[in-house]
């Protein structure tokens, strides 16, 4: 099991941020996770945000209240070390379509981690659409890179403005191509997951076409 160098952690606000480590010579594929640990053994899932080819691992991470490894992890400095495991999981955004077939991401908060990774790894590859909520603007990550995506859509759903979309990103899906050769590829919220999922559905996608994977549930954000 790796123990990994603490590179830097960049806040995007208070509860919002990103924990960079060292590579440590790992290899995975975008949708891969990791789990890291705090200093008594206790472990989350997190998935990586980083493009392939990059020195550094990046996770996105919301610091939740009374979470106990969320919170140790956003009180590293660099050069602390954090304890981690292998890349594992079965996630895998574009896979099912490696020459440049057409696909479809829909993300919640952040369940965007996973996409970021594929399009830091395949800039040449973008996705027909990426459909991206938050609560906040403010929570929103790594907008700049997401707004030069032809088919990028935010979805801000407690916070009106004049430069995105005022509902839940399932307000959007009315302008998701329907075709039956596009992979739809959800991450985030599981009641985002499961209305997108049946919507889907309900206008002739195959369900394996639509591929998911919840980071959180509906009951954790109240």
């Amino acid at each position: 099991m790796p123990t990994l160098k603490v590179h830097n952690i960049v806040f995007l606000h208070d509860d919002l941020f990103e924990l960079q480590l060292e590579k440590g010579g790992l290899s995975f594929e975008p949708g891969a996770c990791m789990a890291l640990f705090n200093g008594d053994g206790d472990s989350r899932p997190y998935s990586i945000s980083a493009g392939t080819k990059e020195d550094q691992l990046r996770f996105l991470i919301r610091r939740v209240p009374n979470g106990r490894v969320s919170h140790w992890l956003s009180l590293r400095n660099p050069g602390d070390q954090v304890q981690a495991s292998d890349p594992f999981g079965w996630f895998r955004p574009g896979r099912s379509t490696p020459n440049g077939e057409r696909c479809v991401f829909i993300a919640t908060g952040t369940g965007i981690a996973p996409f970021l990774s594929y399009l830091r790894s395949n800039p040449a590859q973008p996705p027909e659409m990426c459909l991206y909520g938050v609560r906040h603007q403010e929570d929103a990550f790594a907008l700049e890179e997401l707004e030069c995506l032809s088919g990028f859509r935010l979805a801000v759903s407690k916070t009106a403005g004049h430069d995105h979309f005022h509902g839940r990103v399932t307000g959007l899906l009315e302008q998701v191509p329907l075709v039956g050769s596009i992979h739809y590829y959800l991450c985030g919220l599981d009641t985002m997951i499961d209305e997108t999922s049946q919507w889907l559905e309900a206008r002739g996608i195959d369900y394996t076409y639509i591929h998911r994977e919840i980071f959180f549930y509906e009951d954790e954000q109240n």
